[in-house]
């Protein structure tokens, strides 16, 4: 598989699974900003860092882990000041594969 990647990347092809999460993640993105998210945290320079600064959060916690974090934070860390938000599957697989951009 790694051959296959390499040489996608060799020939200026990206592998389908790569355009899949870029895509994911760019929605996750969108999703960030519609759902307001900055309004409590920070990335690079935009945001409030009322909650936590995201700019790094992908190097420091795993796709996994963000995931469970956004279907029930407290559930993760019960003082968690982070409010439960209404996320379909959707939202948050996207919102992790974003979040798990940032490093």
């Amino acid at each position: 598989m790694r051959r296959i990647v390499t040489l996608a990347l060799l020939l200026g092809v990206a592998p389908v699974g790569v355009l899949v999460a870029q895509e994911s993640a760019e929605q996750g993105k969108q999703y960030f900003m519609s759902n307001g998210c900055y309004g409590c945290h920070t990335v690079g320079r935009m945001g409030t860092p009322i909650g936590p600064d995201l700019s790094r959060v992908g190097g420091k916690y795993s796709l996994a882990y963000l995931q469970r974090w956004l279907r029930d934070p407290a559930e993760q860390r019960p003082s968690a000041h982070m409010p439960a938000l209404e996320l379909t599957d959707a939202q948050v697989t996207a919102l992790a594969a974003y979040l798990s951009t940032l490093r």
